[in-house]
């Protein structure tokens, strides 16, 4: 049994119901769309929302309605954000899979993020969950804000530690915490409950992303080599921005330039992952990290101890534990 299976075999019925749940919020008059949409599903993530919303439900309560409904406008709006996601980085594969763009255009792409931005927002009016809308538009606002940020920052090279917060908090962490918050919602949690939810994922999704962003500077399973993808995209993370913090004049001059160049090949690539390692980046993000874990399950102290408890926890473990 792989891991997640394990964590999941609290919400197991849950999440068997959520599948053909969301199948049926997403179908369409138009053909075209129900295709794209099928391609979609069959290539579905670790799906560790909609997991994040039943178990914190789960821990609050008894699952109901609203969860399903709760976990279904994230996981709509997470679909959403990654097919716009893939159009605007102009990338052409998604978990190993051709990403939409790729197989159609980016105006089809574009349509179909759209098409699930909105049957998120009609399946919320149609339940009247205006308070778990309420909490998911939050997060969209803040996604939409960390990247706008990333984008500037990364033009200009100036990424501080603190903005680099700023960015992950609201590119990711924002949607993780309304997982954990629209569950806690979903089972009419006190506003004191559902702002506690939210601070555990919000620490989840810290260190979910900065788990991703050491991913860049280790090597990968195909290649044997570091992927360096966020190197080749100038984008400035935790372990770099560490590094530049920790070198000579001389030292941050030639790495800047590297990350400047945008045409990086292996050579310079490798030069940067050496001296992030050697400067100590990989060490200082793995222990920022671990913070932010501890910090959600220190959280969870706070709450009666029980099958979804422990599995929140385990799921915490995970994110900062995986190989992908």
């Amino acid at each position: 049994m792989s891991k997640l299976n394990e964590i999941q075999k609290p919400i197991d019925n849950e999440m068997q119901l959520f599948e053909s749940y969301f199948r049926n919020t997403t179908k369409s008059k138009v053909p075209l769309l129900n295709i794209i949409t099928n391609y979609l599903l069959r290539r579905k993530g670790k799906q560790m929302r909609p997991m994040l919303v039943f178990l914190s439900a789960k821990l609050n309560g008894e699952i109901n309605e609203a969860s399903y409904v709760g976990a279904t406008l994230i996981e709509l709006l997470h679909t959403a954000s990654l097919v716009h996601d893939d159009v605007v980085d102009e990338s052409h594969q998604r978990r190993g899979f051709f990403s939409l763009n790729a197989l159609w255009n980016n105006k089809i792409s574009v349509l179909v993020g759209d098409y699930f931005l909105s049957r998120g927002l009609l399946i919320a009016v149609d339940k009247n969950r205006y308070d778990l809308l309420k909490i998911v538009s939050e997060a969209v606002k803040a996604m939409s804000e960390g990247e706008l940020l990333q984008i500037e920052k990364s033009r200009k090279l100036n990424i501080t530690e603190e903005i680099y917060f700023e960015i992950i908090k609201g590119k990711t962490a924002s949607l993780i915490a309304a997982c954990t918050a629209c569950g806690a919602k979903s089972v009419n949690a006190t506003d004191e409950i559902v702002e506690k939810m939210k601070r555990v994922g919000e620490n989840i999704g810290m260190a979910f992303q900065i788990k991703d962003d050491l991913f860049d500077y280790q090597k990968n399973n195909f290649t044997g080599k570091p992927s360096g993808n966020d190197l080749k995209e100038r984008k400035l993370t935790l372990p770099l921005i560490y590094a530049l913090n920790n070198c000579t004049n001389s030292e941050k001059k030639e790495i800047y330039n590297i990350v400047r160049d945008k045409n990086k090949n292996e050579k310079q690539i490798a030069r940067v992952v050496d001296f992030v390692t050697e400067k100590g980046g990989i060490n200082y993000s793995i222990d920022v990290m671990n913070a932010f874990k501890n910090n959600a399950l220190n959280i969870l102290k706070d709450f009666p101890n029980s099958d979804a408890n422990n599995s929140l926890q385990s799921l915490i473990e995970y994110t900062t534990t995986r190989n992908k």
